[in-house]
């Protein structure tokens, strides 16, 4: 499938009610431990997203579409931020995400890109030459594969508990 706007946005607002629904209220659990050693836990991959959301996607894409010449990007760290939301709960980080996401959305929808602009380009620090097609395709692939990490870091709380069925299930062998 080849970029769309609007079929990026279906993924990107859908995301935050699915959060919610999938963790709001959900045991602690299930929520603050992780996959082992440094990997992080739900709470930190929600932190995660916020962060991303606040200052990679859209200040991204208006660097990209404010600049006349080809810029590089200062580097992204997207890992700093992770352990600093101690006074508050998941429930306050899924509703900032929500409310972040819902102001991306709503500035994604009034850029109103052309094709032009979409093929603009700017310059990664590690990746090089990318284009903004390329940055909004990347920002829904980042999603889903949060949605999956979560996924996956809840499945394995279960992992010793499913017996043999550990067959069976993909998600406990990545």
């Amino acid at each position: 499938m080849n970029f769309n706007l609007n079929k990026s946005i279906e993924i990107l607002e859908r995301t935050p009610a699915s959060l919610y629904s999938l963790l709001n209220n959900v045991s602690e659990d299930w929520i603050l431990n992780n996959e082992g050693g440094q990997s992080w836990s739900v709470f930190n991959i929600i932190e995660h997203l916020i962060h991303c959301e606040k200052d990679n996607w859209i200040p991204r894409t208006e660097i990209i579409l404010t600049k006349s010449i080809v810029v590089q990007f200062e580097p992204y760290d997207g890992v700093s931020q992770i352990k600093k939301s101690k006074n508050k709960t998941l429930t306050d980080l899924l509703n900032e995400f929500i409310k972040v996401r819902s102001i991306s959305i709503e500035k994604l929808r009034d850029l109103n890109f052309s094709e032009e602009q979409l093929l603009k380009e700017a310059i990664h620090p590690e990746l090089g030459i990318v284009n903004l097609s390329q940055l909004l395709s990347t920002w829904v692939v980042h999603d889903l594969d949060h949605l999956a990490q979560i996924s996956r870091v809840m499945a394995k709380q279960y992992k010793n508990e499913v017996g043999p069925w550990i067959h069976y299930l993909k998600i406990l062998k990545a």
